[in-house]
């Protein structure tokens, strides 16, 4: 299921939104400003953004060119939600970085088909793109994670964080280095934060890790590796 963060702070327009798209099959994460969304977007990487332009923090321009400043959420689709409809807001909202803008009041079937209109464009395009490791894979188009051909239940962070680390095996990486890779370091989140998703990742994997995988190095971190851990 694709995940919507949704950065608004008018609740009826929040409740709207979150409703028509859970009927359309999206999952939709909620934030009222932009601090809120970071912290959402530290935990759970969401396949797009729906982004108000008025918000009490930080205009929605502004937190767009944030995001494509960060290396993390550089590619992260953008939809932009406002009122302003003449030609020259339109043109500050696509400068700022944004895929798509949509005028208020508008249409749920034409927000759904906006949004999978973006999510095509935005889709990575070789469906044939993994990182494979002793009968663990991982399709990077589908975002989808098999072990000895079975489909492993992964979160978004989870994956992102299976993926940094089959992409460099063997290696050892302190909590401070996996939440500057995996979390991006515009955000601000806890160290401990890295061993909660560590062991939900074991947890997801362990049926087929056989003291393989994700590792526990004392006193350094953790690292990824298909031998046997001693």
């Amino acid at each position: 299921m694709e995940r919507i963060l949704l950065v608004e702070d008018d609740e009826a327009i929040r409740a709207m939104v979150v409703f028509n798209l859970s009927r359309a099959g999206f999952e939709t994460i909620e934030a009222g400003d932009c601090q809120a969304a970071r912290v959402a977007l530290a935990d759970d990487r969401p396949d797009l953004v729906l982004l108000d332009w008025m918000l009490p923090d930080m205009s929605g321009p502004e937190f767009a060119r944030s995001l494509r400043r960060d290396e993390l959420t550089r590619g992260l689709p953008i939809i932009m939600l406002t009122a302003r409809g003449m030609e020259d807001d339109k043109v500050h909202g696509f400068e700022s970085g944004i895929d798509d803008y949509i005028t208020k009041p508008f249409g749920a079937r034409e927000l759904v088909a906006r949004i999978r209109a973006v999510l095509r464009r935005t889709s990575p395009a070789d469906d044939d793109d993994e990182v494979r490791a002793d009968g663990l894979v991982l399709n990077v188009a589908s975002h989808r994670v098999f072990a000895d051909d079975h489909p492993i239940d992964l979160g978004p962070t989870e994956y992102r964080l299976l993926k940094f680390f089959m992409s460099h095996p063997d290696r050892v990486y302190s909590r401070s280095q996996l939440l500057d890779h995996v979390w991006g370091g515009g955000v601000y989140v806890e160290e401990r934060t890295v061993d909660v998703h560590i062991l939900r990742l074991r947890k997801a994997l362990k049926p087929f890790a056989k003291d393989r995988f994700v590792q526990t190095v004392r006193g350094a971190g953790y690292r990824f590796s298909t031998k046997i851990s001693q």
